[in-house]
């Protein structure tokens, strides 16, 4: 989300849905009458520290010893939870703050983990932002069956989007208490990393900046840790380390598809879940070190040492105004590649195996976010411009016949554009490249529309019926057919379980098979998640992108 646009902030909030949950607390007054200072309130809450536990009064069967300490959880229906369990050895604080994170040392002490960490620092944006906030925010949850299996189960990883810029695990959507009474199959693991100019800064060009050689990836690297941390540990929990699969939705989306390419963090995961996002959700070195450059002028700064001087509030908040929608993940050559589809298309990571996929209509939340199509025009037209800045005539006049052909209201045009640019075609060029290289990948077309006006099929669309939160209907406006979402979740599980997510018709919900065919490049076969008809179609039927007019922007990145 883009905090400059701040009129919409709150609107944006609201129909996220993310706060839907607050409403469980009785209340005469709706969500939508409710103060930011009143939401926060509510959400902090929910806060509490992590204890350790030093008389030996705790119930062993919701302990589970870990290499950096013992973690008791509680128990929830037919549920175990551990929350705020820490992944680094030392926080990313004083000394450490835009430095690599710092293994777990061993640790024999009992711990609580009843209660999620610190959110990343960041804007007051979604419900995340409005949890307490700290530097010292490098902390896990894992949800798992109590019951006792001695069979090892398969692990999901999950890295929450929000533009490289907001969000945390907090927010009750990522809670997957629900999805784990589902499915006691499997555990899941969802993991907080540093965010914007804490995560994603580039330094090393700086005078003093020769210290800080990781600083425009360290969210990726908190990430990664946090893959070795479970790793090393999810044995404990019942899970097995050697069927991992990572799991993002759009800025997560794009970090799990960036770890397969991020040096040495293969040898945790086997598998890819990327809800829309990519590779392309990156940006280039020259990009990273302008922001920087903008940063340090408006701070009045040269060097690191100045930047460290800084009230760390006044340094996110300045980033927030000038660099918003401009902070990712830095293709830098040494740790991320300087092109990220070629390596795909090398065959560097054709081992991995992916599920992928796009939304019908991912900008239209944008559209509505930003509060109609007044501020979403004037946002994408300055976009555009910028953008079709970088082409050739050939290209522009290519940009300029799709927008001309697109029908409807002022907004259409920008709206599928950017659904192309950002989402549909890296999306389609991800199953290219690794299908090209020999690896594999199952790629969907979600197109179940909200209830929402203007919202139709957007961004972040599929999250409340998949992790079973239909209670959390801002952005669908109504709950999704419980067949279909569960069918849909049946199938992520089948998936992590064994690389293939089709469902013979004993499994399916509705009984009958769903064969999901790995994408190929005769018929580009991807599967149509439809509420009422999930079935394979070639991408040449849905056009999902379009090969002569958009696929070429990939070239040109999302930011």
């Amino acid at each position: 989300m883009m905090r400059k646009l701040k009129r919409w902030v709150l609107p944006a909030i609201l129909i996220g849905g993310m706060v839907s949950i607050l409403t469980a607390c009785k209340n005469n007054k709706s969500v939508n009458e409710m103060s930011i200072d009143e939401i926060k309130e509510k959400v902090r809450a929910f806060y509490g520290e992590n204890k350790e536990i030093k008389d030996g009064n705790y119930d062993k069967s919701l302990a589970v010893k870990c290499i950096n300490g013992t973690f008791v959880g509680k128990k929830t229906d037919n549920t175990i939870t551990f929350r705020g369990i820490p992944y680094v050895g030392k926080q990313p604080t004083g000394e450490l703050r835009w430095k690599a994170p710092v293994d777990v040392m061993p640790n024999d002490g009992v711990y609580e983990a009843y209660y999620n960490a610190k959110s990343a620092l960041q804007p007051e944006v979604e419900v995340s932002s409005l949890y307490y906030q700290g530097e010292d925010c490098l902390y896990l949850n894992v949800w798992k069956t109590a019951k006792v299996s001695e069979e090892k189960k398969p692990v999901i990883v999950w890295v929450h989007g929000g533009a490289y810029e907001y969000g945390g695990t907090v927010d009750p959507l990522y809670d997957f208490h629900n999805f784990v009474e589902e499915n006691p199959e499997v555990i899941v693991v969802s993991v907080a990393y540093r965010l914007g100019t804490l995560g994603f800064l580039h330094l090393s060009h700086l005078p003093d900046g020769k210290d800080y050689p990781d600083a425009q990836n360290l969210g990726l690297l908190d990430q990664r840790k946090a893959l070795k941390w479970v790793y090393e540990n999810i044995t404990a929990f019942g899970g097995d380390p050697d069927n991992v699969t990572i799991m993002g939705e759009s800025a997560g989306g794009g970090s799990v598809t960036q770890q397969t390419l991020l040096k040495d963090s293969c040898q945790y995961f086997k598998k890819v879940i990327a809800i829309s996002g990519t590779p392309g959700l990156s940006r280039s070195t020259e990009q990273a070190i302008a922001c920087t450059n903008d940063l340090m002028e408006a701070l009045g700064c040269k060097t690191v040492a100045d930047l460290q001087k800084v009230d760390v509030n006044k340094l996110v908040s300045t980033a927030t105004e000038l660099l918003s929608l401009r902070m990712a993940p830095e293709r830098d050559g040494r740790l991320l590649p300087l092109n990220p589809w070629e390596a795909v298309a090398n065959g560097a990571v054709k081992d991995i195996t992916f599920l992928h996929g796009v939304n019908k209509d991912e900008m239209n939340f944008f559209l509505v976010g930003m509060g109609g199509p007044e501020p979403f025009n004037e946002w994408a037209a300055d976009r555009k411009a910028k953008k079709l800045s970088l082409m050739t005539d050939e290209e522009k006049a290519l940009v300029e016949s799709f927008c001309k052909d697109v029908k409807g209201e002022s907004y259409e045009p920008y709206c599928r554009l950017f659904s192309q640019l950002m989402f549909n075609a890296p999306c389609l060029r991800l199953s290219e490249e690794q299908t090209k290289a020999g690896g594999k990948s199952y790629t969907y077309y979600f197109t179940v529309e909200s209830a929402v006006p203007m919202m139709k099929s957007a961004h972040g669309m599929a999250l409340s019926p998949l992790f079973k939160h239909p209670e959390l209907d801002g952005d669908t406006g109504r709950a999704f057919d419980e067949t279909f979402s569960k069918t849909m979740r049946k199938m992520w599980v089948q998936f992590a379980k064994t690389g293939n997510p089709s469902l013979t018709a004993d499994i399916s919900p509705d009984g009958k098979a769903k064969e999901w065919p790995l994408y190929d490049l005769k018929d580009r076969e991807v599967m149509v998640l439809d509420e009422f008809n999930i079935h394979p179609e070639k991408e040449s039927q849905r056009k999902i992108v379009d090969w002569d007019r958009s696929y070429f922007l990939t070239k040109y990145y999302s930011f």
